[in-house]
């Protein structure tokens, strides 16, 4: 198992919970999975039989090299499993080239469907290899497809409604120009914020070389003045809904750039920002310097998410 997020750890959550020999390489969470060291480490341990990873680690935003960690995986005669749960449908994926066995993905995200349920792309022979070794029964693939191969149907009740809905975002996935289309609207979408939060005085938390255009971390402001709950709730109040930050080592909040928003938005948002900081009293520095030739540091603001209120990507 592949982490360097809240996303990653989950997965080696579910296998804690499941009972499940693993092997978790860990990178820091601004830094990219390292496939040397998935090499060495299927080199050194035949008994390791899966890979797992995360393609867009939404903790930051970082975007980890799904295509390396796959060739490593091949290589080394193991499967392949990528969580695509964000990144599916906005970046492109070649999957013969990244040697990916298995891909999981949902309904919404990038779909822009509604949640429901998730899906799972995957190479026919390594899932009926698997015949016998579920330990769920609601999750059980190869039950599921031989439900499907039998009459069509869903083993269980279906999601009628997020299937419905399902149809239509694809339908309007392929109007907008497919992955390319909308993965550009995306990325136009998280450079107006990213040149508004600039203007403003915030940093963002990645290096630019690795960040996604699905999520983007920022430094919370470094004063007193500035409390995370209470810029989410003015926020809120004008109509925009943000993300806390799930990062260990620093106090961020998370912008989103997916979903049926457009450079106008963003544009909308930022004005919104610019008007909570005027009401919470926060003086921003603004600063010319690249953000590119920044390095990461600690903010010293203070920072009270109210998680529960929302589910973060």
């Amino acid at each position: 198992m592949l982490t360097n997020g809240a996303y990653g750890e989950r997965m080696v959550l579910m296998l804690q919970h499941l009972k499940i020999d693993h092997l978790a390489l860990r990178t820091p969470e601004t830094t990219p999975n390292d496939p040397a060291a998935l090499e060495r480490a299927l080199a050194a341990d035949k008994a390791i039989t899966h890979v797992a990873v995360v393609h867009c680690e939404t903790t930051t935003g970082i975007l980890n090299p799904i295509t390396e960690v796959g060739r490593a995986s091949q290589r080394h005669g193991r499967a392949c499993i990528v969580d695509a749960m964000s990144s599916f449908a906005a970046i492109p994926i070649d999957f013969a080239a990244a040697g990916i066995d298995y891909l999981i993905s949902s309904a919404n995200k990038c779909l822009e469907g509604v949640p429901g349920f998730s899906f799972v792309i995957c190479r026919r022979d390594k899932l009926l290899g698997c015949e016998g070794y579920a330990r769920s029964l609601s999750l059980n693939l190869m039950d599921q497809l031989k439900g499907f191969e039998k009459n069509g149907q869903f083993r269980y009740t279906p999601p009628t409604h997020s299937i419905l809905a399902f149809e239509q975002a694809l339908k309007e996935l392929e109007q907008e120009g497919g992955v390319t289309g909308r993965g550009g609207r995306y990325r136009r979408n998280q450079q107006t914020l990213l040149e508004g939060m600039k203007r403003l005085g915030f940093r963002p938390y990645l290096d630019p070389a690795v960040q996604s255009p699905i999520i983007t971390s920022f430094y919370c402001p470094d004063t007193d003045k500035f409390i995370f709950d209470a810029f989410y709730r003015r926020l809120s109040d004008k109509g925009f809904i943000i993300y806390p930050g799930k990062i260990s080592q620093a106090n961020t909040f998370r912008i989103g750039s997916i979903g049926r928003i457009f450079p106008s938005d963003m544009d909308a948002l930022i004005s919104a920002i610019g008007s909570v900081l005027n009401e919470m009293g926060v003086k921003m520095a603004v600063s010319s310097r690249d953000w590119g030739a920044e390095q990461p540091r600690p903010a010293r603001a203070r920072h009270e998410p109210r998680s529960s209120r929302r589910e973060s990507p």
